[in-house]
């Protein structure tokens, strides 16, 4: 347990490349069912995060690879078999490690492939304007949806949820995918910005599609209080000290400075700000806000994941050099990649 914190900094390291793959063609797939005019100006470059799909396999492969760094219950399960003569340690069916690879690496594939189909058909559907296309382009889009909640959900148990061995909760899913959802907004707000900023846009994107995020932001910033908070009640009013003991844990035994953090950057400076009408029409406000919630869902995502050890072991982030090297070099591979990306489709000009 001693090195689970270390391990907990790379796998929300690869949460989140997972989910900035994840979230340009979802965020495409609804402006489209939602009929946003504006979605013709971002679409091609939200959809170019899914170049980050190899990156995260990799990442996918090594989180796995170290199950024992990975998975706090599986790091109980090997303590009980080495103290517990002639008992075994009976999990989950849901917790065997065999069927949890498997799963992982089938249900990446699956979305990836379904993912990178979608983009296809999004070219096509701009350069064929044919019934048949725009009918088929529009159906793949209505499912996007609902691989995302589906596979959102599997990856929120395995990575979150069941780090706590019978830990449950009924809205931890949703809970999961939609505070990545809300930080890719405020990932692809602060793209926007400095992609406007640099003038490298081939087609540039307006100003007032700032405005636009900067709604969704807040918007996404309310669903998500409501998901922590009624997560929360249910468990404290329900006096159930089985789940509560996870919550306590982390709030009061090490993670509390984390918790309190996260919680402000993720709701109270994003609510009190874009709030105000016209903190919403300026780019510097809405770019501050968008580092508050990326930033802030990093320390929550890494505060579930660290905090389901023992609170002995508790690790603050970024407080050793590995910490910091890692995530450095897996956000500069990033970084390369979509640049990589955005140039060889002609979203950006060459150097």
């Amino acid at each position: 347990m001693e090195n689970f914190g270390n391990w907990s900094v790379l796998t929300t390291d690869f949460l989140f490349i997972l989910y900035l793959s994840l979230n340009g063609v979802t965020l495409a797939a609804v402006l489209h069912l939602a009929n946003g005019k504006w979605r013709f100006q971002v679409r091609n470059i939200a959809v170019s995060m899914a170049s980050l799909f190899p990156l995260a396999f990799v990442l996918l492969v090594l989180v796995l690879a170290n199950g024992e760094h990975t998975f706090a219950w599986n790091v109980a399960k090997h303590a009980a078999g080495a103290h517990e003569v002639g008992e075994a340690h009976e999990l989950s069916p849901w917790l065997n490690y065999n069927f949890l690879v498997a799963r992982e690496i089938i249900g990446f594939f699956f979305i990836a492939g379904m993912y990178t189909l979608f983009i296809k058909w999004q070219h096509d559907s701009d350069v064929d304007p044919s019934y048949k296309i725009q009918r088929r382009f529009r159906n793949l889009a209505l499912m996007i949806p609902v691989f995302y909640v589906l596979y959102g959900t599997m990856v929120a148990w395995d990575f979150e949820m069941t780090q706590v061995e019978g830990w449950h909760s009924a809205s931890y899913g949703f809970y999961h995918f939609q505070s990545y959802f809300h930080m890719f907004l405020a990932f692809f707000t602060i793209v926007l910005f400095f992609l406007r900023r640099s003038g490298s846009l081939v087609k540039p994107v307006e100003e007032h599609i700032l405005n636009y995020m900067a709604q969704f932001m807040l918007g996404m910033t309310i669903l998500w209080t409501y998901l922590y908070f009624t997560q929360y009640l249910i468990m404290w009013y329900g006096r159930l000290p089985t789940d509560m003991g996870r919550y306590d844990q982390m709030m009061h035994e090490g993670f509390g400075p984390l918790w309190w953090t996260f919680l402000a950057m993720k709701f109270v400076i994003p609510f009190v700000t874009l709030a105000i009408t016209p903190n919403r029409h300026n780019p510097y406000t809405i770019v501050f806000v968008a580092f508050s919630i990326v930033i802030g869902t990093w320390l929550e995502r890494y505060t579930w994941i660290a905090g389901a050890g023992d609170s002995e072991f508790y690790h603050i982030p970024m407080t050793h050099i590995l910490d910091i090297g890692l995530t450095a070099a897996i956000g500069g591979a990033a970084f390369f990649i979509v640049r990589w990306a955005m140039r060889r489709y002609g979203i950006i000009r060459s150097a």
